[in-house]
């Protein structure tokens, strides 16, 4: 059987009240996510943390902040986004958790006659260069700990920059991939194709159903072939978050897995 685990919940106010959660609904972890002030890594208690993991025998993966960016223009707040990075990674080792998911961000772009211009693709290389430092000081960090840096797919990988930085990182082993599938589908499916290709990769999924556009939605309240997407989990042993925002959506995909025998 998959591991399938519980985002972080707006609604519930701590750690332990989604350890709770998982146990009633029978959930193996916690994506804890860094865009929340108690998840910053001078605010996370790691002996409260590791206290809640054994009580509730659950582990925990971590959602780096969406706005991390180690290939910002500015270096000085490129090194703090890396030096975030580094401090994540040593929590990890102390709290044996194996994943942390991270976006690409797609940065600044200028809004010329013809389209959108970014200036991450008009300074490609320099861009590059910024993500080998931040992969080799990340890879160094990590040394033989059982972790990997997870790279999930956001607003597609439509823009050739975004896939030459994703290759650049996965020459480490420690970086892997996350198929979020819900995101996919609202872009018409334009990761798909690349995220197969590089699939011996993928270690993550974050797990909704979505209509069009709309996303995040619980699992059976979309138009998404969720059981192809629980194959391909299985296929390659990926970690699955049930990323809903409420703690309804929550339960409701948790018993949609257990009437189809995932759970």
């Amino acid at each position: 059987m998959l591991d399938f685990g519980a985002p972080t919940l707006i609604e519930l106010k701590s750690t332990e009240d989604t350890a709770k959660l998982c146990s009633e609904l029978g959930l193996k972890f916690i994506e804890l996510n860094m865009s929340f002030p108690q998840y910053q890594p001078e605010s996370m208690d790691v002996v409260a943390l590791e206290k809640i993991k054994k009580d509730y025998g659950i582990y925990y993966t971590i959602h780096i902040d969406e706005a991390l960016d180690p290939c910002s223009v500015n270096k000085g707040i490129a090194e703090v986004y890396t030096q975030t990075m580094l401090k994540t990674v040593e929590i990890a080792k102390k709290l044996q958790i194996p994943s942390l998911n991270m976006h690409l961000l797609r940065g600044i772009y200028v809004t010329l006659p013809h389209g959108r211009t970014y200036v991450y693709a008009e300074n490609e290389q320099l861009y590059l260069d910024s993500f080998r430092v931040f992969r080799d000081k990340v890879t160094e960090a990590i040394g033989n700990a059982d972790i990997r840096v997870s790279i999930e797919n956001t607003d597609g990988f439509d823009l050739p920059f975004l896939r030459h930085a994703l290759d650049l990182l996965l020459e480490s082993q420690a970086f892997s991939m996350t198929f979020d599938i819900g995101h996919d589908h609202a872009v018409n499916n334009i990761d798909k194709p690349e995220i197969l290709k590089r699939s011996d990769r993928l270690h993550h999924m974050h797990m909704h159903d979505a209509a069009g556009t709309k996303v995040h939605r619980a699992l059976g309240d979309g138009e998404m072939n969720i059981q192809e997407y629980l194959n391909l989990a299985k296929e390659h042993n990926c970690r699955v978050v049930l990323e809903t925002k409420t703690v309804e959506a929550l339960k409701k995909s948790v018993a949609w897995l257990k009437d189809h025998g995932e759970m």
